[in-house]
């Protein structure tokens, strides 16, 4: 199992086992996912999925932080010369059932009067197989998955294009079950090393170089001083062990992310100009 999602169960694993190998993953969809973790199923849901005042509010579920900051757009082939979105009145619309993005396109062709043609299908691969058929005019998703699908086709991706307009926010992160407080605070906490661990220049390779660095902060992030492990249930090297086990923030990023072209724009480090920092880890 590879990408951003399972870096992100890795570390949330390192941090409580000392083991990054230390996850057995559950492949779910759309509508199966929520069901699985309320169940039980799973402990953790780590698939972009959106944070909502509804999901928060009425399923009994949380997300403990924001991992990705992203927007829906739309993706046409070029050859159909759609210059932007408000051009798809009437346009067959692809996407995924139980996702944000229906009621996300619902809303936009509403807004602006235009009519639409759905086009429901839960499996990507049908979804894949459904735009390159030309079963539909257009596949709506946040851009991070439309440029997971433009890579997942090879070279016949650079025959589609993306239209200019993103029609929403999308905070994604991570979903646990609410009533889990410890369970809540790590996997907040876990984020937070990712970022931090880019902030001070600490990457899988080097980090255990930091071991001896006079900073007080650096001090705490190493477990050489104070008791950040004891006030989450876990090892003293836990913030190393997330480190070792996915890098900082921007391995995974670069990892994962980066090869489907897609900038990093709001999710750099505040200092960078992005949106993405962590609290102060005291």
């Amino acid at each position: 199992m590879r990408g951003f999602d399972a870096d992100v169960c890795r570390s949330v694993a390192a941090a409580i086992f000392g083991s990054g190998e230390k996850v057995r993953f559950v492949t779910l969809t759309s509508l199966t996912r929520f069901p699985a973790l309320q169940s039980g199923e799973v402990d953790i849901v780590a698939r972009f999925t959106t944070w909502s005042l509804t999901r928060e509010a009425q399923l009994g579920l949380e997300v403990p932080a924001i991992q990705f900051y992203d927007g829906q757009g739309f993706i046409a082939k070029k050859k159909a010369g759609l210059k932007s979105a408000l051009d798809l009145s009437g346009a067959s619309v692809c996407f995924q059932p139980g996702s944000s993005g229906e009621s996300n396109v619902a809303d936009y062709f509403r807004a602006n009067k235009m009519e639409m043609k759905p086009v429901i299908i839960e499996k990507m691969e049908q979804m894949r197989d459904a735009i390159v058929s030309g079963r539909c005019d257009v596949y709506t998703n946040d851009t991070a998955q439309l440029a997971s699908f433009k890579a997942s086709i090879g070279a016949a991706g650079n025959d589609y294009a993306v239209l200019p307009e993103i029609i929403s926010k999308e905070p994604l992160g991570a979903f646990i079950r609410k009533g889990d407080q410890r369970f809540f605070d790590l996997v907040r906490w876990t984020h937070a090393v990712t970022l931090n661990a880019e902030e001070f220049g600490m990457t899988a390779a080097n980090i255990e170089k930091f071991r001896n660095n006079s900073n007080p902060a650096i001090q705490r992030f190493m477990g050489e001083t104070g008791d950040l492990g004891q006030a989450l249930g876990v090892d003293a090297q836990w913030a190393v062990n997330i480190v070792k086990a996915v890098g900082n923030y921007a391995e995974m990023y670069d990892r994962s992310i980066s090869p489907l072209g897609l900038q990093r724009g709001l999710n750099r480090l505040l200092k960078d100009g992005g949106i993405q920092y962590a609290g102060p880890m005291r």
